[in-house]
């Protein structure tokens, strides 16, 4: 691509990092009347521009990280945030949610749906669910691709029970993670910052009552790239920008790609930058150097995407109206 393709991403990092520092200023103080911001870390490029830019907004002596590892957590993405939160001066905790996940049943009620497809898998085993088909114009469907011990791989298609079981149990970690978030929230009488980005967000790649859980925001509008490029203007730590997105949920190593997108982040990034401003496909099979046929398919994902997550970003429907406090069913 030449750099030409990509001005339609270009921003002011300069003022938008004053714009969202400002924005977190007062949402906090006069809309959520908290005293502080606290910030879960994943050594991932968005909650640590996330995290950077409640400090730009309050100061290091109001923002607490939280470090929430697993049993299937990258090593290095501890390093990761732990290196951040040394490099913004801020207070940090961190817990190893692991025996919480044992003991309500996400790592058990997981390997058994993995297990009833393969049935050797067991200690030692590694594995993630990966997408194909949708991008080629065929209709999507996940696969589950395994490592056995001796370094030998297993794929399969998943069966609509595994698949739901899997991801329902997977779910725990962020549910988890996010409870501990607003424990502390609530002792410091701080507010819950959430870190997706614009992609995560439109497309519904969070977990409800997870990762989507949040009292602000703060990157929501922000483009994956425009996320990295805001990180290089904070001065965050090179590990940190030069730093590849992943899930950071099974234990082989997973790129959001190949689990939800099926476009690496730059790619995705311009295609739903193409489908806002109503670029026809054709447009961005041009720019990405990709069919036609695909273009069109990753249009339709992007639709179907937000069809069936809508739910995912709505508050409790009522039956009725409770006008008392403004709320429409």
């Amino acid at each position: 691509m030449t750099s030409l393709d990509w001005n339609a991403l270009a921003i002011d990092y300069a003022a938008e990092a004053d714009l969202i520092a400002a924005r977190l200023r007062d949402i906090t103080a006069h809309q959520l009347h908290r005293r502080g911001l606290v910030v879960a870390i994943s050594g991932g490029i968005d909650s640590s521009v996330s995290a950077a830019l409640a400090v730009r907004a309050l100061g290091p002596e109001r923002v607490l990280t939280l470090i929430l590892p697993e049993r299937d957590s990258s090593d290095d993405s501890a390093v990761r945030a732990r290196l951040l939160a040394q490099h913004l001066g801020v207070r940090t905790e961190s817990v190893d949610i692991a025996p919480v996940l044992a003991a309500i049943g996400c790592y058990q009620a997981r390997d058994a749906a993995v297990r009833s497809l393969l049935p050797d898998y067991g200690e030692g085993w590694k594995f993630k669910i990966v997408i194909d088909g949708g991008t080629e114009g065929r209709i999507n469907r996940f696969r589950l691709v395994a490592q056995s011990p001796d370094g030998s791989q297993h794929a399969c298609d998943l069966g609509l029970d595994q698949y739901l079981t899997i991801v329902a149990a997977t779910n725990f970690k962020q549910r988890i993670r996010k409870t501990l978030e607003y424990f502390h929230a609530d002792r410091l009488n701080y507010a819950v910052v959430g870190t997706p980005n614009r992609v995560e967000y439109d497309q519904g790649f969070f977990v409800k009552n997870g990762d989507g859980s949040a009292d602000v925001k703060p990157i929501a509008h922000l483009y994956k790239t425009q996320v990295y490029g805001m990180a290089r203007h904070l001065g965050l730590p090179d590990r940190i920008c030069t730093a590849v997105p992943t899930t950071d949920t099974y234990s082989l190593s997973q790129g959001q790609d190949e689990f939800y997108y099926g476009l690496p982040y730059q790619q995705m990034d311009l295609a739903l930058w193409a489908h806002n401003n109503s670029k026809p496909a054709s447009w961005v099979a041009s720019m990405l150097n990709i069919s036609q046929a695909h273009a069109e398919a990753v249009y339709e994902d992007i639709g179907n995407k937000r069809r069936t997550t809508r739910y995912l970003h709505l508050a409790p429907v009522l039956v009725t109206a409770v006008a008392e406090v403004g709320h429409e069913p």
